[in-house]
Order: structure tokens, then C-alpha cells, then sequence
């Protein structure tokens, strides 16, 4: 036997027994002529004590530890003398009387300590010591804390959970698929599913009227905190539902996992916004309701002053920044510049401040009288104090978007977005479909199978663009503190009503049929109505913690440009096995 106990489950009422530990030393240090020792596995650290008049074997062998040896100790249970409240082991230490080493180890080349010495770089190539660490030990921890609730939820709710083909056909809609070649079909290629959408679909087709899978997916996307390669989803589907049976089924699951695994109670039920009113109030269909600052129309507010940008624009759009009437003409003109990346995307900023002393100063007062200014300040609710941020275009959305990317930029520079406070809620009633002039069509805002609201089916059915365009979706997301963590909808479940979807698409006959055929031959088999939706666990995780990286709740992560540094991988691989893949490799030029 090893070990009788972890490192971190001993206490003072374990004192005079004798125990065996193992793990990796965490550090040494000699005061006098005794020998401590912090013994570290992944329940704790237990203070380890050699005393001076130890015979020399055991002095020798305390006295040769490195940093994360992996030994063997064995001793008794004594009430320390120094004790540390800050551990949970701090009223004892164990007295040796044998240390065994079972392994050494090389100098690790960052401390293992909660806040290390190692770059983020060091430590993904080092990610089996990063693991060591206390803080990616307790994301992990409240990852696996995370599903085992989930499934004992969906398990109470009698949803199986049923796995689902990773080698799947190709049918590139949305992100970039990953390909996998096939040796025995020359030519022919799998692909990593992006989501088990279809399969799940048609196990509802086959009577399997809740399922679950908590399941990895995969795209070929550009990378940010928030996204990976490979990530996990939460994934579910039901059968004779409407919009609110899946809400309410899920609503419930979340509000089990904020209670159980992190003690937060949330409203009941949570809020529902549409999709029009997120972007005309917070300029996204994620909006971190924390914090107000909300967006105002103020179009017919500004007209007919001379003004022209203002004249001329089709939307003119304001937030009330609270107390930024004491922003200096430096930080204002850091403000307009930060507006212009673009990220953002914005030709300028035009500014009202509402001072204190009730005067009124802006970057437009040439062509706005004082009462002007002060009834544009009422239009958007703002105070003495305030500063009022204005921004127009002719694009309304696209307008919105830009004052809600610097609504969230506010609302983080004056500290609104605490971590620790959760705001869930629903958003619903999307469009259907969006236009691009670019490619001169409609694209599903979320997936081909996403079914029409039922009271818009005529409008769906027109041949007009306009009608078209109002056509709203029977989706959903559910959005917390600006993020989304999952979203699904009621799906489309007749043959015929799915050929129009691919028509309006713009997918021909030919090609829904060899992409998409098996499901429309699936539906013509008695599909029930069902819906579902797929919450990003990965994202969940890190919610739940108040981080805004998902890394750290992924053992072993991809960096930036989809590299495993640990590993080395992506990498090359030899001519022999290019050649039975039936493949070459074109150099670039």
C-alpha cells in the first residue's frame, strides 16, 4: 500500500496515528536542525517534519529531496506547534520515520505554486506540470463536478445518453469542417462533426424521445479565449415539445447546477427577451444585463440642426455613461480612437457631458443650442454628472452593434461586470434568415433544420424578400453576463417544409439531396415534432468560475493558431502514409 491517506484529509483528530502519504514535494526548507518537507497531491499539502536527532539515513534522505520527487513518507500524527490557519491541514504535520523516494525528478522549468513564474507558453509545453497546479486543479475539479450533475439531471428527467458517429459526412453550411481521409474510399473524405445535429434529429425519428450526450465537437475556425478546435457540448433533444417544454426543461437543469455546484440561486422563472428588443436596447443578441447603460434612439432628436453627419444619417443611437462628465479631453479623444479600431469599426464619437454644475459641453455644441443638448440628455436618461456617447449611420444594426461593443467596454472600465454576479436569460423570437448582398442570398441565422415560428408559415412560403426577412425563428439561446452558453430551437420536422428551407437557401434539389437526403427520406417516416438545444460545457465552465478563458477548464487545450505545443501537433507524416491515403502535398509557391 502506498498511502493510508491523502495529503489533505488528515486533521488534529488523526494526532498519534501512525500514516503512510504519497505525493511530490512541493518544497524544503531547514530551520535549525530540523527538515520540513510540504508534501502536495491533488486533495492538499501535508507539512512533513524530519527532527534533528533523526537517524542520518532519514536526514540524508530529507536533506536530498528536490522539488517534485515523488516519495513515499511514513510517520505519525502530531499537533504542529506553528499552525496555519490558511490550510486545511495547518493544525498537524507528521513526524518521519521513513521517507521512500519513488521517483525524482528534473528541476521543473516554472514553480508549481498558484501564481507561477512560468509564462502561458512554458506552461502549455510543460501542461502535465501546469495540471499540477492548485487553480487548473480546481477548474477541472468544477468541470467533472459540472457533468456529473448534468447527467444526474437529465437522468431524473428520463433523457438517455447516446452516443453518436464521429466520422460523419461533410456538409460545410457554416464554420469549416475538419476532414479525415479514408484509405479504403480513395478520394473520399469523413468529417468531424461540428455538432451530432442530424443524428440527433433522427433519433428522434426513432423513437428515442429524450436523448443527451455530453459529446466533443470540432471546427476549423479562428481561435479566441472563448473558442478551441475541439470543444465539448451539452447536447439534448426532445420529442413532442413546444418552445416552452425545452426552455422550461432547461431552465430548470441550469438553475440545478447554479444551486448545487456553486450555491447561486437565480430567478425563477428567468427573463425573456426577443431579439429585436436585445439589439435595440443593448446592441447584441447576447446582452450582459448586469448593468444598464442601455442603448437609445435618438434619430428624431438630432435633425435639422445643420449638423450633416447627423442630418444625413438613416440612425443616430446614444448610451449615458455614468459620472463620465469628469473625463478629461484626453480621455475622450482616447475614447473616439479606441472606437475606430476596427474591431469596433466606428467613423467617430460624438460626446454631450452634463456637467456638474448644470452646464452642458459637447463636441456639437456649434450647431446645438444648451436646451437641445439637455433634451437629447432626457431622451437617454441621463444625469447631472453623465456623459452621453453618440454614434450614427445608416445601417442600424450595424450601428447598434458598435454602441453595444463599447457598452460592454464602459461597463468594464467602470467595473459593472462582476464575475461573481450571474444575470441568465432567454433570448427568443430571432429572424429565421439573414440576406448577404455579397452572395446575393438568404443564410440560416442558425441551422437549416430550424423551424419557421408556426404563425409566420405564409410569410415563409412568400417568394418576396421583404417577407422573407420577417420571418422569425422558432430558436432560442440562452445568454449569462453576456455570453452565450447555448442555443437550439424547434425544429423542422416534415419533408416538405425542410425542401423549402433548402430553396430558400438557395440549395437545389440535386444538392439537398446528396447532402441532407437521408434526413428528408428520415422525415418521411413518421418524424415527431421535436426541438432541443446544446449548451458550450467548455463555456459553462468558465462561467461558473468568473473566467473569461475556457482554456484552463480543458486539460489539454490547442493555443491560439490550433497548435498542441505539448505534443507538437498539427505535424507531418511520412510518404507511406500519404501514399495509401491516395494523397500529395502541394507546396505553396
Amino acid at each position: 500500500m502506498y498511502r493510508t491517506h491523502t495529503c489533505g484529509e488528515l486533521r488534529i483528530g488523526n494526532a498519534g496515528q501512525k500514516v503512510t502519504l504519497a505525493g511530490w514535494v512541493q518544497r524544503t526548507r531547514k530551520l535549525g536542525g530540523m527538515t520540513f518537507i510540504d508534501l502536495r497531491d491533488r486533495y492538499g499539502i501535508t507539512q512533513l517534519v524530519v527532527e534533528s536527532d533523526a537517524d542520518a539515513s532519514l536526514l540524508g534522505t530529507a536533506t536530498s529531496l528536490g522539488r517534485e520527487y515523488v516519495i513515499q513518507a511514513i510517520g505519525t500524527v502530531v499537533e504542529r506547534q506553528s499552525k496555519n490557519s490558511k490550510m486545511p491541514t495547518g493544525d498537524i504535520e507528521i513526524k518521519l520515520d521513513k521517507i521512500n523516494i519513488l521517483n525524482k525528478s528534473m528541476t521543473p522549468p516554472f514553480t508549481i505554486e498558484d501564481e507561477s513564474d512560468g509564462g502561458e507558453d512554458i506552461r502549455a509545453k510543460y501542461r502535465y506540470l501546469d495540471l499540477r497546479r492548485n487553480p487548473l486543479q480546481k477548474a477541472l475539479a468544477l468541470r467533472h463536478k459540472l457533468a456529473h450533475e448534468i447527467r444526474n439531471y437529465l437522468d431524473a428527467h428520463d433523457f438517455m445518453e447516446i452516443e453518436t458517429p464521429y466520422l460523419i459526412k461533410s456538409t460545410p453550411e457554416g464554420a469549416r469542417d475538419f476532414v479525415v481521409p479514408s484509405r479504403m474510399n480513395p478520394g473520399e473524405f469523413y468529417a468531424l462533426p461540428q455538432s451530432p445535429q442530424t443524428f440527433k434529429q433522427l433519433l428522434m425519428v426513432a423513437g428515442y424521445d429524450r436523448y443527451f450526450q455530453i459529446v466533443r465537437c470540432f471546427r476549423d475556425e479562428d481561435l479566441r479565449a472563448d473558442r478551441q478546435p475541439e470543444f465539448t457540448q451539452i447536447d439534448c433533444e426532445m420529442s413532442f415539445v413546444e418552445q416552452d417544454d425545452v426552455l422550461n426543461m432547461f431552465e430548470g437543469m441550469m438553475r440545478t447546477l447554479f444551486k448545487n455546484v456553486i450555491g447561486v440561486d437565480v430567478p425563477d422563472p428567468l427573463p425573456r427577451m426577443s431579439w429585436f428588443d436585445a439589439m435595440d436596447n443593448y446592441g447584441s443578441d447576447k446582452p450582459d444585463v448586469r448593468f444598464g447603460m442601455t442603448i437609445h434612439e435618438i434619430t428624431d432628436k438630432v435633425k435639422g440642426k445643420g449638423f450633416s453627419i447627423l442630418d444625413e444619417a438613416k440612425y443616430v443611437g446614444a448610451i449615458a455613461v455614468q459620472g463620465g462628465a469628469e473625463y478629461t479631453r484626453k480621455q475622450i479623444d482616447e475614447l473616439t480612437e479606441w472606437v475606430k479600431r476596427p474591431q469596433v469599426g466606428a467613423k467617430g464619437l460624438i460626446y454631450i457631458k452634463l456637467n456638474t454644475d448644470g452646464s452642458v459641453k459637447s463636441s456639437i455644441d456649434k450647431f446645438y443650442a444648451s436646451e437641445d443638448l439637455k433634451a437629447i440628455g432626457e431622451a437617454v436618461e441621463a444625469k447631472t454628472g453623465d456623459i452621453i456617447l453618440i454614434m450614427s449611420g445608416n445601417e442600424k444594426r450595424k450601428v447598434q452593434t458598435m454602441l453595444g461593443v463599447l457598452r460592454i467596454e464602459m461597463g468594464n472600465r467602470l467595473g459593472m461586470r462582476d464575475p461573481k454576479v450571474f444575470a441568465p436569460l432567454w433570448i427568443i423570437d430571432f429572424p429565421l434568415l439573414e440576406w448577404s448582398d455579397e452572395d446575393n442570398r438568404f443564410y440560416a441565422m442558425h441551422h437549416p433544420f430550424t423551424a419557421p415560428k408556426p404563425e409566420h408559415m405564409d410569410l415563409f412560403y412568400s417568394n418576396k424578400k421583404e417577407d422573407l426577412e420577417r420571418v422569425c425563428a422558432n430558436a432560442y439561446d440562452f445568454v449569462l453576463n453576456g455570453t452565450e452558453l447555448g442555443g437550439g430551437s424547434i425544429r423542422i420536422h416534415d419533408s416538405e417544409v425542410q425542401k423549402r428551407m433548402f430553396e430558400v437557401l438557395g440549395i437545389g434539389s440535386e444538392e439537398a439531396e446528396y447532402k441532407f437526403g437521408f434526413i428528408i427520406h428520415a422525415f418521411q417516416y413518421g418524424a415527431p415534432p421535436h426541438g432541443g438545444l446544446a449548451f458550450g460545457f467548455d463555456r459553462v465552465c468558465a462561467l461558473f468560475a468568473g473566467k473569461d478563458t475556457i482554456r484552463d477548464f480543458i486539460a489539454f487545450p490547442k493555443n491560439n493558431m490550433g497548435r498542441d505545443v505539448m505534443i507538437d501537433s498539427p505535424s507531418r507524416i511520412d510518404q507511406m502514409q500519404l501514399d495509401e491515403l491516395h494523397i500529395d502535398i502541394r507546396k505553396e509557391q
